[in-house]
């Protein structure tokens, strides 16, 4: 469905210094330097995927979408979305993807979200029939209710989001690009809309590419993601294999009936944090049930958890490790 081959997205950029003086040379004589957005990624992605798209601020994760989306010329390599072009804005290409952006809206500011979806109708050519269809489909699922024919001012930022992708879904697009969907939103909020944005996926089939700096939101919903830094690529599989790779130990949070000497918890692993009633330990995959049996048998333990390394610890490390391999790359 999506084909990304040695794509790469340079910008030409002024560069001068801050004062009036520099100001007024900058009219006669300008410095340019280049800035790789994206510098050289490739990636496949096949019908139906849901794919998380990770990065820090900055790696290139926005110019890639737009691209794929049609909004940015690549400067060079290959990009096909469901055989098409990006670039060339077919209609029949637009008619098959979305790109929804958190920190963008599409509603109209005085007007209900009613006026929008009517206009997405127009604009996409949907059949009235159909229209009313899918409209009926999304009110249910997001349960928009009268939000729909309120002005856009009166909602809240959730509310607002919720009409945002009930405006973006109008006609049924089979590639989904979502960008920062979540920010800014509730934590009731944000599950509401990973269920809705799964539930799609699973009803229609659609593809789907997210960003998001909340790794809740790539945990509940890519089984696979795609990271890079710096403009270049540096993961692309499951998101289990990530964890596994980069953070193999196990985390164990301890919940405890009576005071425990730090000392006792550092025989059974790595004292990660230590506070009254909880502890929580780093222990090796090999050694995990050695020190579970032990925990269990030698302190007050009323009930105790074993789960993956948080999915930002894995990823700031993937960050890490990429970063010091291109340096050492570049110095050899």
């Amino acid at each position: 469905m999506i084909s990304v081959h040695g794509l790469k997205k340079h910008f030409r950029v002024h560069k001068r210094p801050p004062g009036l003086k520099a100001a007024v040379a900058s009219l006669f004589s300008r410095e340019y330097t280049t800035v790789k957005a994206v510098d050289g990624i490739s990636f496949d992605i096949r019908p139906g995927e849901r794919v998380g798209f990770l990065g820090p601020n900055g790696a290139g994760k926005t110019t890639t979408l737009k691209i794929l989306s049609g909004l940015l010329y690549p400067s060079e390599g290959d990009v096909r979305v469901d055989g098409h072009l990006p670039q060339a804005r077919e209609e029949a290409f637009l008619k098959k993807v979305m790109l929804v952006m958190g920190q963008k809206q599409q509603l109209l500011w005085d007007l209900p979200p009613a006026e929008t979806f009517e206009l997405n109708r127009a604009v996409y050519d949907v059949p009235r029939e159909q229209f009313r269809k899918t409209l009926e489909e999304l009110t249910q699922l997001l349960e928009l209710g009268d939000l729909v024919n309120k002005p856009t001012r009166q909602l809240s930022l959730g509310e607002r989001m919720k009409c945002e992708l009930a405006a973006a879904l109008i006609h049924r697009p089979k590639v989904l690009f979502l960008d920062e969907p979540t920010i800014g939103l509730d934590v009731s909020m944000q599950m509401v809309m990973r269920d809705f944005i799964k539930r799609y996926n699973e009803e229609t089939g659609a593809t789907l590419i997210l960003t998001s700096h909340y790794m809740d939101d790539v945990a509940a919903l890519c089984p696979r993601v795609v990271v890079i830094d710096k403009g270049q690529l540096s993961y692309d599989g499951s998101l289990d294999a990530l964890v596994q790779r980069v953070r193999p130990e196990k985390r164990v949070v301890l919940h405890l009936g009576g005071p425990v000497e730090r000392q006792q918890l550092e025989s059974l692993g790595q004292v990660v944090s230590l506070e009254a009633g909880k502890a929580v330990l780093q222990v090796p995959q090999a050694g995990l049930s050695q020190a579970l049996s032990r925990a269990l048998a030698g302190l007050p333990v009323t009930d105790l958890n074993v789960e993956n390394a948080p999915l930002e610890e894995v990823v700031s490390e993937l960050f890490s490790r990429s970063r010091a391999a291109r340096e050492a790359e570049a110095q050899a």
